[in-house]
């Protein structure tokens, strides 16, 4: 980062975590794409210390209904239990990738601006399609989502490994082919998120624990912050939203991003 821009870049990219990390265009690969044409940069572990920020405001508008399965699961409630363990399979594929596959992730993938515009154009085309099909939802309810259907949706959260390519994306998508309804397959992303990022959070905090000094610290705590405060406001119209629109509003915005991204290649390179 420059040192003429301040505090500027850390907050601008925490309000673009904020506000893409629970929709399904890839937070990820629009942090890398703003750092790729208009220098907004920061070190990797910046982008991932900051979906702490976002996390939280999951737990801040979902506090209740945590703080019931707690109880539920506690006190020996089946369902309690069967969920939690829905979360965990769906955490799970991922999990395993993410370590073995991180510094390849973050080394040659993260540097491909070309391969994340294809693959919000390519994931545009596919979100919109599956919104499109005539699909009758089995499930509506996340706390009955059958374990076959949390593993199938945890497959699918591997692809979100590729820049680009979302998290919350690909869950959604993996969801709705097996029978999600699209409001139960978007709040199922809010608590497969939980266990993920935190976990990315501390093994990344670990790993780059030499990397981060005064300086750093303070961009994160920023854009923490900014994270924080929008996703909390994503968070808490998003369901209401994808009831009443569906997911093809996000799918053409992946498709613009994904061709003015790969003009923008074509015309001036890095």
């Amino acid at each position: 980062m420059n040192a003429d821009q301040g505090l500027f870049v850390p907050l601008i990219l925490g309000i673009l975590e904020g506000l893409t990390e629970f929709l399904p265009v890839s937070s990820t690969g629009h942090l890398l794409l703003a750092g790729h044409f208009f220098g907004l940069t920061q070190p990797a572990t910046f982008v991932v210390l900051i979906q702490l920020g976002a996390i939280l405001a999951v737990v801040t508008v979902y506090f209740a209904k945590l703080g019931m399965l707690i109880r539920d699961a506690l006190t020996g409630k089946r369902y309690a239990w069967q969920f939690a363990l829905s979360v965990i399979l769906a955490c799970f594929p991922a999990v395993i990738a993410g370590v073995l596959l991180r510094d390849f992730i973050q080394g040659d993938l993260w540097e491909s601006a070309a391969l994340i515009c294809w693959t919000l154009l390519i994931g545009g085309f596919i979100l919109l399609i599956v919104d499109r099909l005539k699909l009758e939802p089995k499930y509506d309810d996340i706390y009955t989502f059958p374990w076959h259907l949390a593993l199938i949706i945890g497959l699918f959260q591997m692809l979100s490994l590729v820049p680009g390519v979302s998290r919350s994306g690909s869950t959604v998508v993996g969801g709705m082919l097996f029978g999600a309804s699209k409001r139960a397959a978007a709040e199922f992303t809010f608590f497969v998120a939980l266990p993920i990022m935190v976990g990315a959070f501390g093994y990344d905090l670990y790993k780059s624990r030499d990397l981060i000094d005064s300086s750093i610290a303070l961009n994160v705590a920023i854009g923490f912050a900014a994270a924080f405060v929008v996703g909390a406001i994503v968070v808490r119209y998003l369901l209401n939203f994808v009831s009443r629109y569906g997911f093809a509003p996000f799918a053409w915005w992946r498709i613009a991003v994904g061709i003015f991204g790969l003009i923008g290649i074509y015309f001036f390179g890095r």
